[in-house]
């Protein structure tokens, strides 16, 4: 989430455009390829989410488009492209904030076939609402599984990945939850260079005998 529909179309041209790199320099890792993948996610979602200033908030398709992405698909897609990219000795550690994140999805998109999320433009922050039954518990299950899952990765540029993904976390809630300015994007976008980074340092993997 950005502070204002323009921000948010000039972010997630950017973040995409880091999700591109990263993807080439994934390309002679297929594991990696997923949580390579992830920038262009999320600068989709910066895309989708300036539709949604344009149109003053409201429960449209780019709103629920924006909730799709951000609720039960990167509660599942963050936890199974670590699982895909983690050192193997690591990988069995990793199917529970798998199974969270399946759970967390599946709960998720039942609430948003069965609920109307909406959204509410407060100043230069947007405000979405889904009424889930639950909220605490779902937060917890988001957050064991997306950040869980980094920082169980065992793989130390991961676990820092995620120690950032915290912090700028915690930073973008505190301002968007006193309606003050939502920093959401600009996260992402350091996050997203990050992640490239790290994409970029990566051994190709060994061509099998």
């Amino acid at each position: 989430m950005c502070w204002s529909a323009t921000a948010d179309l000039v972010a997630g041209a950017g973040i995409a455009a880091a999700g591109v790199a990263s993807v080439a320099l994934a390309a002679r890792r297929p594991r990696d390829l997923p949580l390579a993948a992830l920038p262009l996610l999320l600068g989709a979602h910066q895309i989708v989410e300036a539709v949604v200033w344009h149109h003053d908030g409201g429960s449209g398709p780019a709103t629920l488009a924006w909730a799709v992405i951000a609720l039960p698909l990167l509660a599942l897609w963050v936890p199974a492209a670590v699982l895909c990219a983690a050192p193997r000795g690591s990988r069995s550690g990793l199917l529970l904030p798998l199974a969270v994140g399946v759970a967390t999805a599946t709960a998720l998109a039942h609430a948003l076939a069965t609920r109307t999320v909406t959204a509410e433009i407060r100043g230069h922050t947007v405000g979405y609402s889904l009424g889930l039954p639950h909220p605490e518990l779902t937060v917890l299950g988001y957050l064991a599984a997306t950040i869980g899952s980094l920082l169980l990765s065992g793989d130390r540029g991961l676990v820092l990945f995620g120690v950032l993904v915290t912090a700028g976390a915690a930073v973008s809630f505190t301002l968007w939850r006193q309606e003050y300015i939502s920093t959401w994007c600009a996260s992402a976008a350091v996050c997203s260079v990050v992640l490239t980074l790290w994409v970029g340092r990566r051994r190709p993997s060994s061509p099998r005998p």
